[in-house]
């Protein structure tokens, strides 16, 4: 059965490598990401440069997501690299100023320098991914007094959270901005952007990357509240969204993230662009040959919510087996989803909105309900667009079509922003101003690498005369001879 689900593998020490970065590729891998917070760029440029090279070998297409650092709060050097907490301690946090600020067990220096003005009695401050947990007693100057709630081992660089706290700050730090150089230069097909407040983030990015002419995706990581609390506007300038539940289930309360995973992707879809469930899927995978249970249905209930892709963190990037865990994945994923097309149509959660044409008003989205609609009344082998700017790829895409969908273009931009896409293949041709020399290229394609055969039905989507980007307006019923 054909997976529709994306897999997204982080690279990291454990995969970083020719032959793991191939085996991840053979498991199933569609998209690697390139975790912005670790490693020094050439490490970078030598891993994109493995990728490129092991997806060519293997005549498969993975696309390269950037994941920039963001503003993270970290604590900065640790005596000894680690300190023990203790509940009950008082302690000093402040905002570290040079290398000699290294922090103690009543002391604590972290990367942020607003702390101080952004933060008051009562707030709390949890590190290392809420495993330490404090609260702010008082405030004198540029001086936070803080209580050990829960104590345990403080370790150098692990992150900050200020729950409830309004963050001040650029969006893009000085590292991020020298990052975004390098993935510009490395011709990245997305860029994530971390600890997105509003949507004022997202158009600062874009204008760095319109600045320098590049055409990478971005994708808006939430991971706070106030990011949560204004998606529909974060959504209406991103090109997609990850939902990095890892932040978001420490800096809100966890019985609630389930809920916020199911409106953000419901959210997406009625919007046509992709969404990344991320964070913790197979945890357990990082050492363990098998998943357990609760991550199976984790996994599982994501793709049944609609999700684009599932990401990997942690499991391949610093897993004993990250081949191992792509595959377990990928089998979790076909389950589910073959379980999802076994339900009746109005039991499959898909929103209402989008299952009847006098919802639309956009042609290109109205066409291609069509195409879909007409795809399952024929039983087509496959759904097949031409598209020049991937817009038409996302309007099949988002109606979860049980057959594939094969999208044409001239762009590479659209073939790399594309891998990350719902149940989407995509082939780079040079496009013909003749419909039927068109159709003829699309069949010749197909049948040569084996996806559909004489005899077959395929529903073509495209803008005529082509290339007629925005405007898809033509549906096709094609025979293969």
């Amino acid at each position: 059965m054909h997976r529709h689900t994306k897999i997204i593998s982080t690279l990291g020490p454990a995969s970083n490598n020719r032959d793991t970065i191939a085996a991840l590729i053979e498991a199933g891998t569609d998209v690697v990401r390139l975790n912005f917070s670790h490693g020094e760029h050439e490490d970078h440029r030598k891993v994109v440069e493995f990728v490129r090279e092991q997806a060519q070998e293997q005549g498969k297409q993975v696309a390269v997501l950037q994941d920039l650092q963001g503003p993270r709060i970290r604590v900065g050097a640790v005596q000894g690299d680690s300190v023990t907490l203790v509940d009950g301690a008082e302690l000093t946090l402040s905002a570290f100023n040079s290398v000699e600020d290294v922090s103690s067990k009543g002391h604590i220096y972290v990367s942020y320098d607003a702390l101080a003005s952004d933060l008051a009695p009562g707030g709390q401050v949890l590190i290392d991914d809420g495993r330490l947990v404090l609260t702010v007693t008082s405030i004198s100057g540029e001086d936070v007094h803080a209580r050990v709630e829960v104590g345990g081992i403080l370790k150098s660089r692990k992150g900050v959270n200020l729950p409830r706290v309004r963050t001040s700050g650029p969006a893009l730090t000085e590292k991020d901005l020298a990052d975004l150089e390098v993935g510009i230069d490395l011709d990245v097909d997305w860029i994530a952007l971390s600890f997105v407040r509003n949507e004022t983030d997202v158009v600062h990015l874009r204008k760095h990357l319109k600045a320098a002419g590049h055409r990478a995706g971005i994708i808006a990581k939430i991971e706070k509240p106030e990011a949560f609390e204004s998606i529909d506007e974060i959504l209406a300038v991103s090109d997609g969204i990850m939902i990095a539940r890892g932040d978001l289930g420490i800096e809100m309360p966890m019985s609630s993230i389930p809920h916020a995973q199911k409106k953000i992707i419901h959210k997406c879809l009625l919007a046509g662009k992709p969404v990344i469930t991320a964070t913790q899927m197979l945890e357990s995978m990082i050492e363990s040959h098998t998943p357990t249970r609760a991550e199976a249905s984790d996994v599982a209930n994501a793709v049944l919510d609609g999700t684009d892709a599932v990401m990997l963190s942690g499991e391949t990037a610093v897993g004993d087996h990250p081949a191992h865990v792509v595959k377990a994945m990928a089998r979790i994923i076909r389950s589910a989803e073959e379980h999802w097309y076994a339900l009746p149509e109005r039991s499959r959660g898909l929103p209402e909105e989008l299952s009847s044409i006098e919802d639309f008003q956009d042609v290109t989205d109205a066409v291609s309900l069509t195409a879909c609609e007409l795809a399952a009344h024929v039983g087509a082998r496959a759904l097949v667009c031409l598209t020049a700017s991937g817009a038409t790829a996302r309007a099949l895409a988002r109606h979860r079509p049980q057959m594939p969908v094969y999208a044409f273009t001239d762009s590479p931009h659209v073939i790399g922003q594309v891998g990350v896409l719902w149940g989407t293949k995509a082939f780079q041709i040079p496009f013909q101003s003749d419909t039927d020399a068109g159709v003829r290229l699309v069949q010749q394609t197909l049948v040569s690498e084996g996806y559909i055969r004489s005899g077959d039905t395929i529903v073509i989507c495209a803008g005529m005369p082509l290339p007629r980007k925005g405007r898809t307006n033509l549906v096709h019923v094609s025979y293969v001879d």
